[in-house]
């Protein structure tokens, strides 16, 4: 089946959070969540559900995880067992669940900043210090690992480390040294690593993810891996996600973790999240091509018309990290857009050190609403300072 990734959708006569929570003029491009009709296979599921009438608890997601199992090992050559799956509401409720089942308050949580701004509230929230290090922007915009400076942030407290990868919002698809270098720092302290995996199916030619606990059966003991289908398949309202938990005392650990608190996944939920991962790929493979041609698009853009802004490629995800320093505006330059532009990004300062200066742009739309978005941003560019309007 041919999908149209160019048909306009009207979201903003659903409960869309992405597109209400501006003015109707203010184009929004800063919340992840893609503006695509979700593939055949996931809508055909779901009516056939909603058509039986009848949602009562849904506890068999026996064949999901099924699915699952059969994805890691063909996608990735990761064997685990359906029993290491643990079924999750979420993949933010999954790493603040790891925190609250490996720490005790006053513990250390490494993170890496900048980065996706719930990790930065992980550690309060559980009632632990957040143990923080920047990763290092090279000239190129790429960003690495300073893993002297990554040793160094451990402390004696430190009990667990969030990994992001691929990496939200620098892009990065961490190569396998990288990880291997990672892992045996946080096996040599003893801590467990927390592994969000969440856009592990978003990368783009010449780059592919790996499972940091596919690394060695010991880094897989030390490791909760969160998977979901939300981004990749774009459902993130339907609220599934997968941990895998290959041991069995830091499952249990886990488990216990969200007992009486975190629910199971609803019925609509596992549905849709079966449906995607059976047959759900064709749809995938046509949007990755047109993502990447956004991609290409936006960065051809910003160097011809926009040069003052800098981004690098990313290599997974469907989000640009747009460098603004060099842009003059006074105050932050998500701010600027909003106001003059009527663009709304996301405001780099609140993904952590590092991110001042900084937009997240969401290039997971209509490639007709993104051009729309970059001439809006020119616009406002041109015009600033001038005394008046933007031609």
């Amino acid at each position: 089946m041919t999908y149209d990734l160019d048909q306009p959708i009207d979201r903003r006569r659903s409960d869309s959070v992405k597109w209400n929570r501006y003015d109707s003029d203010v184009l929004p491009l800063w919340v992840a969540d893609m503006d695509f009709l979700s593939s055949e296979p996931v809508r055909r599921a779901l009516h056939e559900r909603i058509e039986h009438g009848v949602f009562g608890y849904g506890r068999d997601s026996r064949e999901l995880c099924g699915v699952v199992v059969q994805r890691l090992q063909g996608l990735y050559g990761w064997s685990v067992s359906p029993e290491a799956l643990v079924l999750m509401p979420g993949v933010v409720t999954g790493f603040n669940l790891a925190v609250r089942a490996v720490t005790s308050p006053g513990d250390g949580v490494l993170i890496q900043t900048p980065v996706y701004p719930p990790f930065l509230r992980a550690a309060a929230n559980a009632g632990c210090t957040s143990d923080e290090m920047e990763l290092t922007r090279q000239s190129d915009g790429r960003y690495a690992v300073d893993f002297e400076l990554f040793e160094r942030t451990v402390t004696a407290r430190t009990r667990i480390f969030i990994l992001c990868n691929p990496h939200n919002p620098v892009g990065r698809v961490f190569m396998r040294d990288e990880l291997g270098r990672m892992a045996e720092i946080c096996l040599r302290h003893n801590m467990v690593i927390c592994s969000d995996e969440i856009h592990c199916d978003l990368t783009f030619p010449g780059h592919q993810h790996v499972p940091i606990a596919s690394l060695s059966p010991e880094i897989e003991q030390r490791t909760i891996t969160l998977l979901a289908p939300s981004k990749t398949f774009n459902i993130p309202g339907l609220h599934c996600s997968v941990a895998v938990v290959p041991d069995e005392g830091l499952r249990r650990r886990l488990c216990g973790a969200r007992a009486g608190l975190v629910d199971e996944v609803n019925v609509l939920g596992l549905v849709a999240a079966l449906a995607a991962y059976r047959d759900g790929q064709p749809w995938l493979e046509q949007v990755l091509r047109y993502l990447e041609a956004n991609c290409d698009s936006l960065r051809q853009y910003l160097a011809e018309h926009l040069p003052a802004i800098h981004m690098a490629k990313p290599e997974g995800t469907y989000l640009g990290w747009l460098d603004c320093r060099r842009l003059g505006v006074e105050g932050k330059p998500f701010e600027f857009f909003l106001k003059q532009a009527r663009v709304a990004l996301g405001d780099g300062a609140l993904f952590g050190r590092g991110g001042e200066g900084f937009v997240r742009l969401n290039f997971g739309c209509r490639r007709a609403t993104l051009l729309e978005a970059l001439e809006k941003m020119r616009r406002a560019v041109t015009g600033r300072g001038s005394g008046r309007d933007p031609p």
